[in-house]
């Protein structure tokens, strides 16, 4: 075992603060990572304050983790000290099954599906998973990510949770060039869904309730942008778009959207896994043969292949960051919607 320290909380109400604990040395597959940024996901959030009422306590969040190859266990061939490299938001899974087996191991059907990076499943040994918000971290090697160069360390975290979860969902339904793609919600998925759709080709729309972010709309790619609560702008919306994706984080009302798809259009909720706020209206789906649909975070390969695909047309997050003793300040932020628009941890020179 080796000495960490990271922030954790132990109640869902009270502050992440310091705390030491164990991390196991490398096993022969495994890679030893000295963290140096972690981003700050709403999803953190949920599970610091036991949202979705399955958090194992005491909970050190953080799957969106850059840092530095310190060791490797001796059967290691993908990585080496000194690499720099990412871990997202999963550590393990069964590798048998056949999502595991088509690269998806997000959708593990093992016997504990996919081991999160934190608040995973628990071991046979009993013990729970501890994230990013900590200085090391020990992953399988088939769970660390390559960082081409090119990409800003500082900028790089969101990617491994933003950038692929909408980078997922984009890619399984063929976005691309001549198409019209909407973006509802402009957060730290939605910035990331504009920037990702407006590289692959398409001509984005971005739907909002806050007038003044139509200035970063534009400036992130979309060419258009609708007020979601002018009901004229909305009407004239209809039947204009091939594909939506929701990236609002909580419960809201999907149907004045999917009026706005095409024959045969795909609005995909990627923000939220709450209830929708009012029942999906069939008769809208049906007329036009349209499909509602949801997507969860991506595979290890799809996240190594978004991380090279903003390389390669000079995408990144934006960013705010912050020391490591201002997360609970930090999780006020996202609560208030008030991050422009994604946080990131300086670890490496504030833990």
């Amino acid at each position: 075992m080796s000495k960490a320290t990271g922030y954790a909380t132990s109640h869902s109400l009270t502050s992440l603060a310091p705390i030491s604990f164990d991390r196991p040395e490398p096993d022969p597959l495994d890679v030893q990572i000295s963290i140096l940024y972690c981003g700050v996901c709403r999803s953190d959030l949920h599970q610091v304050r036991d949202d979705w009422k399955n958090t194992v306590y005491p909970c050190m969040p953080g799957h969106e983790i850059v840092g530095r190859v310190t060791a490797v266990g001796n059967e290691v061939r993908k990585h080496a000290v000194g690499d720099l490299v990412g871990v997202g938001c999963m550590v393990d899974s069964c590798g048998s099954c056949a999502s595991c087996r088509a690269q998806l191991e997000q959708y593990c059907e093992g016997p504990i599906g996919a081991t999160l990076t934190y608040n995973g499943p628990l071991k046979p040994d009993g013990t729970n998973t501890f994230g990013g918000y900590s200085s090391h971290i020990v992953v399988p090697e088939s769970f660390v990510l390559k960082i081409p160069a090119g990409l800003n360390p500082v900028a790089v975290g969101p990617l491994l949770c933003a950038g692929v979860t909408t980078y997922s969902p984009l890619r399984h339904w063929r976005v691309g060039k001549g198409q019209r793609v909407g973006v509802v919600g402009l957060g730290g998925l939605g910035h990331m869904a504009v920037k990702l759709a407006t590289a692959m080709g398409a001509r984005v729309t971005v739907f909002s309730t806050s007038a003044e972010k139509e200035a970063d709309a534009r400036r992130f790619g979309a060419e258009d942008f609708i007020l979601s609560t002018d009901k004229k702008a909305m009407t004239a919306a209809a039947l204009s778009l091939d594909f939506i994706l929701s990236t609002v984080p909580d419960s809201h009302d999907i149907n004045p959207y999917i009026l706005a798809l095409k024959r045969d259009g795909t609005l995909v909720v990627v923000g939220t896994l709450a209830p929708f706020a009012k029942p999906t209206d069939n008769s809208k789906v049906a007329f036009q043969r349209r499909s509602v649909a949801g997507s969860l975070i991506g595979g290890v390969a799809e996240t190594q292949e978004v991380l090279e695909f903003c390389a390669e047309h000079g995408i990144q997050a934006e960013v705010q960051v912050i020391p490591m003793s201002d997360i609970n300040e930090a999780f006020k932020r996202i609560a208030k919607g008030e991050v422009r628009y994604r946080q990131v941890i300086d670890i490496v020179g504030t833990l």
